[in-house]
């Protein structure tokens, strides 16, 4: 497993805690709390973008 640090969980509601890292190589990581050794990964462009993405509303079709 890459050498990942992790920033402290995000949680919504109930048990949905979420974790997002990066490392030395400009990557980014999300994982569910407790299980990141299950990781995406992808550039921290992209993890950028996705937020991005969120804030402006884009996937409010998915809740």
């Amino acid at each position: 497993m890459p050498d990942v640090n992790w920033e402290d969980s995000f949680c919504g509601e109930g048990n949905s805690c979420f974790r997002i890292g990066t490392d030395e190589q400009g990557n980014s990581y999300i994982a569910v709390a407790g299980a990141e050794e299950h990781f995406l990964t992808d550039s921290r462009e992209a993890l950028q973008q996705m937020i991005r993405d969120i804030k402006a509303g884009k996937a409010d079709h998915l809740l």
